[in-house]
């Protein structure tokens, strides 16, 4: 928890917070460790950006949330573009 801090800028709080939050739910080693990924420290990077702006915690935490579902849907919508304007990479499917 400390070394993820550290990497992020925030305090073992502030991620205990987020987890709270339900932003990031890192895995458990087996001494009860929290474990986090790449991706998750990116999102706990992200939430401290906007809370150290004034967003308060919970907003932040919707933010990051709604941010990731439109990078996600943005990104299907241009694998269906591509299916879509290539035949053979439609018929492939």
């Amino acid at each position: 928890m400390g070394r993820a801090a550290e990497m992020t800028g925030t305090t073992a709080g502030f991620l205990r917070a987020l987890d709270d939050q339900g932003l990031i739910t890192p895995l458990r080693s087996e001494g009860g460790h929290r474990r986090f990924s790449r991706y998750q420290l990116r999102i706990a990077m992200r939430a401290r950006d906007l809370v150290d702006q004034g967003t308060p915690i919970e907003a932040a935490c919707r933010i990051v949330i709604l941010e990731d579902q439109l990078e996600e849907a943005l990104r299907i919508n241009e694998q269906l573009r591509r299916s879509n304007n290539d035949p053979q990479a439609a018929a492939d499917t």
